[in-house]
């Protein structure tokens, strides 16, 4: 039920990213967010997508910027947590190597070595997915309290995302976007006629809202080995129905990253 490790790649080789993301494409555990081949919207993208990890090119010879730059803008910054990052480049200066370790970089891996591959980079990551993960989730800080209210709710879907995969709440769901909406309403103080609500947003009856949140809630207890679940959703449960009700459901996820943030 682990969720996918969630990836920034900032690479500027048109076929290199072509060949990442075909990869990320054949496994379920890696999920490639955005890519960039500009070091300073690089950072942009981080604070919007809070990656699990970054797959870095230094070099950057054909977009803007470079790695380096971008491990510096990284250092300054106040984030939430610090994800994994993976240099990959074509340098081969150790005082190059070392500077990038001292700004950040986790893992260097040279591309001139005959076993590099983009796959063999992914695999890595894919190796170190749930060491990431749980380092991520105990040491998850207050942010930026000057992040501007559209960052603000992307990060707050972004962890919103993290509580729904770890309980096996699918993203294809058809519930699953209208639970997001329901824990963000909730968390910004709106108690009344969700459903309704919600529907109004996407054109559908509050009755049909509410009924797909339900089949979530209720398939990822039935598919889900339950001593696995009741490490993530700790509320009280009725034994008699054996599932949270969708008002005990939203109303907890909304306490519970309410309170770890």
């Amino acid at each position: 039920m682990n969720r996918e490790l969630n990836i920034l790649l900032i690479e500027d080789d048109i076929d290199t990213c072509k060949h990442f993301t075909e990869y990320a494409d054949l496994t379920k555990d890696i999920s490639i967010s955005a890519i960039t081949n500009n070091s300073y919207r690089a950072v942009e993208l981080l604070t919007e997508y809070l990656p699990d990890a970054i797959i870095l090119d230094l070099e950057l010879n054909q977009g803007k910027g470079n790695g380096l730059l971008f491990l510096q803008d990284l250092h300054k910054l106040s984030l939430p947590f610090k994800p994994y990052i993976l240099v990959t480049t074509n340098n081969s200066s150790a005082l190059t190597y070392d500077y990038a370790r001292k700004y950040g970089a986790d893992f260097i891996m040279s591309k001139h070595k005959d076993d590099y591959s983009e796959q063999a980079a992914l695999e890595f990551l894919k190796m170190m997915k749930d060491i990431i993960q749980n380092n991520i989730s105990q040491n998850r800080t207050n942010y930026n309290p000057d992040e501007s209210s559209s960052q603000k709710e992307k990060r707050l879907i972004r962890l919103i995302d993290i509580e729904l995969n770890q309980i096996g709440i699918s993203p294809k769901a058809i519930g699953y976007k209208y639970l997001t909406d329901a824990i963000l309403l909730v968390m910004e103080g709106h108690t009344n006629n969700l459903c309704t609500t919600i529907g109004d947003k996407y054109s559908k009856t509050d009755a049909s809202v509410e009924r797909a949140m339900q089949n979530a809630i209720n398939n990822a207890w039935r598919s889900n080995d339950i001593d696995e679940l009741l490490k993530h959703y700790s509320a009280r449960i009725n034994s008699d129905r054996g599932v949270p009700t969708l008002t005990e459901f939203v109303y907890y996820y909304a306490n519970k990253i309410k309170n770890d943030c």
